[in-house]
This record gives C-alpha cells, structure tokens and sequence, in this order.
C-alpha cells in the first residue's frame, strides 16, 4: 500500500522526507521482516493464480486473507483507516487503493494491479503485482513491463550511503527510458509513492517516485523500504472516487502499480517479499 493514500493525516503525515533518517532494523529483525514478506509474497501467487474472468475481486481479498490467516499472520491493510479489504485491487484505470467488491468481476482483457500486507511476530511486508486477465493489448503489456523495470531499478539503487532520492531517479531514469523505447509518452504517478516499513505499514521517509539524486537521508545498512512505482499510460494526474479510496488516472487511461519491500544491507538490497526460489535467499 502506498506511502501516501487518501486520507489527510496520512498524506500530511508522509508527504516530506527532508531530514528523517531511515530506522536500522537488526539482522534478526530484518530476518523476522523476510517472514512476513514470504507470506505476502505467497498470498500474491495465490490470488494471482485464481485471477481469471468470472471471478470477483472480492473472491481474491478472501483467498488472500485466508493465505495470511493460515501462514500465521494479519492481513495489514485489513481495518487500516477503515480500509476494508486484505488487498488492494485495482483494474484498468485504478491506480491504487482499489477496494475489492463482488460487483467488481473480472472480465477478459482486464488488468488488474493487487497491493497486499502481512503482519508476522508484529512485522510487516508489503508488496504489489500487476498482471493481465487473459489477453491483453500489447501495449498494456509494455507498460507494465516498464513499470516492472523501474522497480527494478530503484530496487538497484538501494545501497548503504546512497541518498532517498537517489532510488527515486533511478525509478524516473528507468520509466522515461522505456517510454522512449516504446514510443509513447507514460505518466509516472508523483503523488503517491514508496515509504519506510517495519513494525508499522507506514514509517519515515516518504519515497518519491521521481526527482533529482541526491537529496535526502542516506542509506543505512539495515534500513527497510518500500519502493514503489505505478505508472499511467496517459496522463499521471489523478482523481480520487467517492468511495474515499480508490485512485484512477484522470484520463481514464490504464495503470500499473510494481513494489517490493526491500532490506538495505552491505551485501546489496535483500528483496525481503520475492519469493525465496526467485531469490535464492538474497
């Protein structure tokens, strides 16, 4: 979930970064953290498993919520300033913060963007996927790959002694960089954005998305973070619905949202929700 959502406490809470230091969490306890991200990233695979047209997205918040209840954790988002799901889940032009419903039945050539959180032994993991129902345009398919790239990037920059923003530039670098390659002109979302993690959802700093290097606390090894790109196939202005949650694009345009909870250590970052096979640990 997203380091800056709907509700004003919340975005006037993290919305700077300017002279907050990033909490060092302990090898243990980062070990602890890498539990609660396995479970997320278990929870991911079951609902993206399910995912098809026919189903609601409120049948996926159930098989996500029953995933983290029968790993031993709480689902993160459930209650969280009254949001009412274990899962975001955002279709088409939803950015972010889609609340799952039974109206809400996929259909073939949707693509649907799911944001899930574990709690584990009082830590959290926090981690996101966007993935086609069926066929899809090749060119959602490219967004999304763009995405993925960026979040790949950022992750790469998450070295001890880097800057906050340096992550940041290194996701802009990666999203203009595709756009470019493929010739269309993508919205990289500026309002909502990555954050630190721990024993909360939500902690210091508030990680941009875009912007200059540089600037911001420096990396600490043992520092843990959220990165988290979404990316439009329009315009990256947004607009949020009545429902007080959910964030689509203002053009109506699709997007795609990418994040992984990732450990700053001295051997490179340590992608605390990729599954353990896709990892080899580390």
């Amino acid at each position: 979930m997203t380091g800056n959502g709907p509700l004003a406490g919340l975005r006037a809470g993290l919305a700077r970064w300017g002279g907050r230091l990033i909490e060092r969490k302990t090898p243990g306890q980062l070990e602890a953290m890498h539990a609660a991200g396995q479970l997320v990233a278990r929870a991911l695979a079951e609902v993206s498993g399910a995912a098809r047209a026919g189903v609601s997205t409120l049948e996926l918040d159930e098989i996500a919520e029953q995933t983290i209840r029968d790993g031993g954790g709480v689902p993160s988002f459930l209650g969280y300033h009254g949001f009412p799901a274990s899962i975001c889940a955002s279709v088409n032009e939803q950015i972010v913060h889609g609340i799952p419903s039974a109206d809400q039945v996929l259909a073939e050539g949707d693509l649907l963007s799911v944001d899930c959180g574990a709690i584990v032994d009082g830590w959290h993991g926090d981690s996101a996927i966007t993935f086609p129902i069926g066929i899809v345009p090749a060119a959602d398919l490219a967004l999304s790959q763009a995405c993925r790239a960026a979040l790949e990037a950022g992750i790469a920059a998450a070295v001890p002694g880097a800057r906050l923003t340096d992550i940041s530039h290194a996701v802009q670098t990666a999203a203009q960089r595709a756009a470019e390659r493929d010739g269309v002109g993508y919205g990289i979302v500026a309002e909502y954005g990555g954050h630190g993690i721990g024993t909360s959802m939500h902690m210091d700093p508030f990680l941009p998305n875009l912007g200059p290097p540089g600037r911001g606390p420096k990396l600490p090894v043992g520092g843990v973070l959220a990165v988290e790109p979404m990316l439009t196939a329009g315009t990256a202005e947004t607009r949020t619905l009545d429902d007080g949650w959910t964030v689509v694009t203002e053009d109506g345009s699709r997007a795609v949202h990418w994040e992984h909870t990732v450990a700053i250590t001295e051997d490179g970052p340590w992608v605390l929700t990729a599954p353990v096979s896709a990892t080899a640990g580390r």
